[in-house]
């Protein structure tokens, strides 16, 4: 093999190892998964705000709901003793006005009761449909990261093959050539050399001048000129 198919073969080997490093870092799966999580962040700040609109609401019913049991069972113990008390007019007349009075406030406490938990009803509402809405989002999320962990794994296992062929390709390079290669990979990145089409250089697509083109045609055999813009050896 000659030092210019030697060096064609690992420009091409590092421009699909490229490729292959791009599509990992791209997968559409991943811009999915990304936007999908951004409306996931946005439900759950929806969820809580509506959950902290809730909070004390609830509490609320709930201290509503235990004094108005608390005055219904006092309302029945006073009912009892009512039925079966053999005391006089007076005490009996005594047991009659807390028993009104207990009633009154166990109806103030039920309509507050009432009220608590008709506004109740919409939030939860709210809360459930947020839930309901978040569900199916959750689940793809699952899907996607499960797809993501198995495309990475594929393309590892093939960048890891590209790599065992590239360190191939440059054995057959000699290492004064491979170093220059190397030092323009570094500068250009994607690959060290690249091809002349058309008059222009097929890395950094910039038109080589005429005088340049004329240099690059006449350069001897084993002669490796840079691009004048992005440093690539120039291959024949």
């Amino acid at each position: 093999m000659s030092e210019t198919e030697a060096l064609r073969a690992l420009m091409q080997a590092d421009r699909w190892i490229d490729r292959v490093a791009s599509q990992r870092n791209h997968l559409p799966e991943k811009t999915e998964l990304a936007t999908l999580e951004a409306e996931l962040r946005a439900l759950l700040k929806a969820l809580q705000e509506a959950q902290s609109d809730i909070e004390p609401i609830q509490r609320a019913y709930e201290d509503a709901a235990a004094e108005a049991q608390r005055l219904r069972k006092r309302e029945n113990d006073l009912a009892t003793t009512l039925a079966t008390s053999t005391a006089n007019a007076r005490e009996l007349g005594a047991i009659h006005t807390e028993l009104d009075h207990v009633r009154e406030l166990l109806g103030a406490s039920e309509d507050r009761e009432l009220e608590y938990l008709l506004a109740l009803e919409p939030l939860e509402e709210v809360v459930a449909a947020l839930r309901a809405r978040a569900q199916p989002d959750v689940a793809r999320r699952g899907e996607l990261q499960a797809r993501i962990a198995e495309l990475e794994v594929s393309l590892d296992e093939e960048l890891a093959s590209l790599r065992e062929g590239r360190r191939d390709c440059a054995s057959a390079l000699l290492p004064e050539l491979l170093a220059r290669y190397d030092a323009a990979l570094v500068r250009a990145g994607t690959s060290g050399a690249a091809e002349v089409d058309a008059g222009r250089c097929d890395g950094c697509r910039i038109a080589l001048s005429p005088l340049d083109v004329d240099r690059w045609k006449a350069q001897p055999s084993g002669t490796f000129l840079p691009c004048p813009e992005c440093g690539r050896l120039l291959l024949p």
